[in-house]
C-alpha cells in the first residue's frame, strides 16, 4: 500500500512537473510575441531632465535600468549620490507592438541622513525594432515627506541593451 501511495505521488509530482514546464513556456512564447518580453535585460541610459514648457534641458546623467521578467524594474541613476537615494524600484508592462510603460520609485535623504520625500518616475518606451535600444518620455514627480506634490518636470532618455 505504502508504495503505490509513493507511487502515485512520484506520478501526480511528474504530471505537474510538465505542466507546469508546459504553461511557463506557453507565457514565454507569448510574451516574447509582438515585442512583450524583449524589454527584459540591463539597459544603460542617458536622461535628461527638462523643463516642461519650455523643453529646455536642465541636467543630463548617466543610469542603468534593469527589467525583470514579470514586469518588475530597478534603476541605479548617477543624477544623485547613492548616499541621498534608494535604488529606484518599480513596475513595466507591455503595451503593443515595441512599446511599453514603465513606473518606478525611490525614496531621498539629505546629507544627515533625514528622510526628505520621494521621487516617482514615469515613462513610455519605444524599443527598436532590433531590440537593442529605446527611447522614452514621461514625467519625474518629486513629492514632501507628507506626500505633496512638490515639482513636476519632464523626463526623456536614450538607452543601448548592456550586454556582452
Amino acid at each position: 500500500m505504502k508504495t503505490t501511495l509513493i507511487n502515485a505521488v512520484r506520478t501526480i509530482g511528474f504530471f505537474a512537473a510538465i505542466v507546469t514546464m508546459i504553461a511557463v513556456q506557453g507565457l514565454n512564447a507569448q510574451s516574447s510575441k509582438g515585442g512583450g518580453g524583449r524589454l527584459e535585460g540591463v539597459w544603460d541610459a542617458q536622461i535628461s531632465i527638462t523643463d516642461c514648457s519650455t523643453g529646455g534641458v536642465i541636467r543630463s546623467f548617466a543610469s542603468l535600468g534593469m527589467f525583470m521578467r514579470g514586469g518588475t524594474m530597478l534603476d541605479s541613476t548617477s543624477g544623485v549620490p547613492q548616499a541621498m537615494k534608494t535604488p529606484g524600484e518599480g513596475v513595466w508592462r507591455h503595451t503593443e507592438g515595441n512599446n511599453y510603460k514603465m513606473r518606478f520609485k525611490s525614496f531621498s535623504f539629505n546629507a544627515q541622513n533625514v528622510f526628505t520625500g520621494w521621487t516617482t518616475i514615469q515613462h513610455e518606451i519605444s524599443l527598436d525594432s532590433s531590440g537593442d535600444s529605446y527611447t522614452s518620455a514621461g514625467t519625474a514627480e518629486i513629492y514632501a515627506p507628507n506626500g505633496v506634490l512638490l515639482l513636476t518636470l519632464c523626463s526623456s532618455s536614450t538607452a543601448t541593451r548592456f550586454d556582452f
